[in-house]
């Protein structure tokens, strides 16, 4: 007579529950996304500080006198002076309401901060500063400028966090600080 624990007996093939069958699946998949995340975090630290960079940078060329070429079908401008234009003048004299600071000195400190930082920013040279630097100039920006709709507060607010985000995680692998720092430790 064959009782339960025969037939168990008789049975070659191990049983496994379903969490024993899963786990090694869900150990790949694991290893599989953090390869993925450790490739794309530079590419997402560098996409970062592209937008902020690329948001400022545009923003001061509006303040200054500029030149443009085109390479490869697209118009790139760049500033050819650092010193604000007449209607710039006018609009941190009226618009701006810039706290502790005179409207001229405002305009030049202004202007040059949003054509020089950004190009820190965006190579990763001194990253951290230049986005404090951005950050401080940031929440500058929305105190001076009462008439900032919701739409341009929330750019803003972006803009902020991916700052913050930059300061506290650093610029990443893609960055001039990181090949110093990587040349300095040899």
């Amino acid at each position: 007579m064959m009782t339960a624990t025969d037939t168990n007996a008789m049975d070659d093939s191990p049983r496994y529950s379903f969490w024993a069958k899963t786990t090694p699946l869900l150990r790949k998949a694991d290893a599989l996304f953090r390869k993925m995340a450790d490739f794309l975090a530079p590419v997402a630290d560098f996409l970062a500080r592209y937008w902020v960079a690329s948001a400022f940078f545009s923003s001061g060329l509006t303040k200054t006198t500029t030149g443009s070429f085109t390479l490869l079908g697209h118009a790139f401008n760049y500033p050819l002076s650092l010193v604000p234009t007449e209607s710039t003048f006018t609009l941190f004299e009226y618009e701006y309401q810039v706290p502790l600071l005179p409207s001229t000195l405002a305009a030049y400190m202004g202007t040059a901060a949003e054509l020089l930082l950004p190009v820190f920013l965006l190579l990763g040279i001194g990253t951290r500063y230049a986005a404090l630097a951005l950050f401080v100039f940031n929440i500058v920006a929305v105190i001076s400028y009462p008439d900032l709709m919701a739409a341009g507060l929330a750019e803003h607010q972006v803009w902020g966090l991916l700052l913050l985000i930059t300061m506290c995680h650093g610029p990443g692998k893609l960055s001039v600080d990181y090949l110093i720092n990587r040349f300095i430790r040899r």
